[in-house]
């Protein structure tokens, strides 16, 4: 997998990694970074031996948005929507179409397109450090990256509008008791506890774990009968695979299961 100037990505012990590495512009991406970023997204869910994905930042932020000096000059009203839908949006898309675990490990400040990018991850772990705002208002735009459809899923209608409208920032225990981030640990823990909880997540059997975030994200927009018949479908398949086998005869054999994905 390719990695591109201001973007690290890796594979290591069934966890895939990327690194926004340009600490200097607080990992500000560029259009190219946005190419590869989706592009990872997918090859993350098309290889097998990765079972969950890291993403996060180098220095003191995890992502400040756009690098407007790359993505901000003056286009028309089409080139703006083609900006947004053809290069920004993909990320998104990518995200949701990733049935792995998916997780941020949150730095520092999450800006504007930042904090979205953190937003749409299945879970998030903050440094102490960690700060995030949805701070378009403040540059006279409105959310690009999808804020407007993540945040009020995790804090709520109110209180999302109110970050969009204000921009304010909010502080890694405030966005702890919000919901913004799932945990909060020391700055110099923050690499090893996301490691530690992607390795638990890659040691669970990967179909079961593709298939619990398809019917999370399936019950998000359906009524309880469907989220109903979709689970009995899931079990159905999961109850096929050799991995469901496995996970029982090491339960009843008390030893450690070892899973193969199939």
């Amino acid at each position: 997998m390719t990695s591109v100037p201001g973007l690290d990505i890796r594979v290591e012990d069934h966890i895939g990694w990327l690194v926004l590495d340009r600490p200097r512009q607080k990992n500000a991406f560029t259009g190219e970074m946005l190419r590869v970023w989706a592009e990872a997204y997918r090859a993350f869910q098309d290889d097998d031996q990765v079972r969950a994905v890291v993403v996060t930042g180098t220095g003191d932020a995890f992502c400040a948005g756009a690098d407007l000096g790359d993505l901000g000059e003056k286009r028309t009203p089409l080139g703006s929507r083609r900006l947004m839908t053809d290069h920004v949006h993909p990320v998104a898309r990518a995200a949701e179409d990733l049935a792995k675990p998916l997780i941020a490990a949150v730095n520092g400040a999450a800006v504007g397109a930042g904090m979205d990018m953190a937003l749409m991850c299945d879970y998030r772990i903050a440094s102490e450090r960690a700060r995030f705002s949805e701070g378009y208002v403040r540059v006279g735009l409105v959310p690009g990256d999808g804020g407007c459809h993540y945040l009020p899923r995790i804090v709520g209608r109110s209180r999302a509008l109110r970050l969009l409208w204000t921009g304010e920032f909010v502080a890694a225990d405030q966005a702890l008791a919000w919901g913004l981030a799932d945990e909060i640990c020391p700055p110099d823990q923050l690499l090893a506890r996301a490691r530690e909880f992607a390795g638990t997540l890659a040691s669970q059997p990967p179909v079961a774990v593709g298939l619990i975030k398809r019917a999370v994200q399936a019950g998000e927009y359906t009524d309880l009968r469907t989220s109903l018949d979709l689970i009995a479908s899931h079990q159905a398949v999961v109850q096929a695979t050799a991995d469901s086998a496995e996970a029982l005869a090491a339960f009843v054999g008390k030893r450690p299961p070892h899973y193969t994905g199939e």
